[in-house]
C-alpha cells in the first residue's frame, strides 16, 4: 500500500470525523452531489456520509475532497415551476445586458470588464 493511499483510507472515520476513502475506491450506496443530479436526486438535508480523498499539488493543503451521501436517503430532485423558469430567464437577460449602454447581448457580460465588448474596446470597433 502506498503511503499516498493510507493516508486516504480511514473507513472507521477515526482521524477525518467521517469515512474517508482513496478517489475511486468508494463502495456502493455512496454518491457526490453532482452523481445524484445525474440520477435525478439530491441530498435532501441528510449530512455528509463520508468522503473520498487523493494528493494533489494544486490544492493548498495537498489534497482534494469530494464528500459523499447516501444514495438510498437521497431524495428526488424538484421539479422547475413556472416562475422559476421566469427568476431563471430574468437572471440570464441581466447577465446579458450591458450597464453602459444598455444593449441585450449575445452573450453574458464578461465580470472582468463588466460591459459589453463594444463599450470596453470601443477603439478596435471604429477601426473596423
Amino acid at each position: 500500500m502506498s503511503a499516498a493511499f493510507g493516508k486516504c483510507f480511514d473507513p472507521s472515520g477515526a482521524r477525518y470525523g467521517v469515512p474517508t476513502f482513496p478517489w475511486r475506491f468508494a463502495p456502493e450506496g455512496y454518491a457526490t452531489r453532482r452523481q445524484l443530479r445525474t440520477q435525478g436526486l439530491r441530498p435532501g438535508g441528510q449530512p455528509v456520509a463520508a468522503q473520498v480523498m487523493r494528493c494533489s499539488r494544486r490544492r493548498k493543503g495537498g489534497v482534494s475532497v469530494a464528500y459523499l451521501y447516501r444514495v438510498e436517503l437521497a431524495l428526488p430532485v424538484r421539479p422547475m415551476t413556472s416562475r422559476k423558469w421566469g427568476a431563471l430567464a430574468l437572471a440570464m437577460l441581466a447577465r446579458r445586458t450591458c450597464p453602459a449602454c444598455g444593449t441585450v447581448a449575445d452573450y453574458c457580460i464578461p465580470r472582468s470588464l463588466g460591459v459589453c465588448v463594444t463599450c470596453a474596446h470601443p477603439e478596435e470597433q471604429c477601426a473596423a
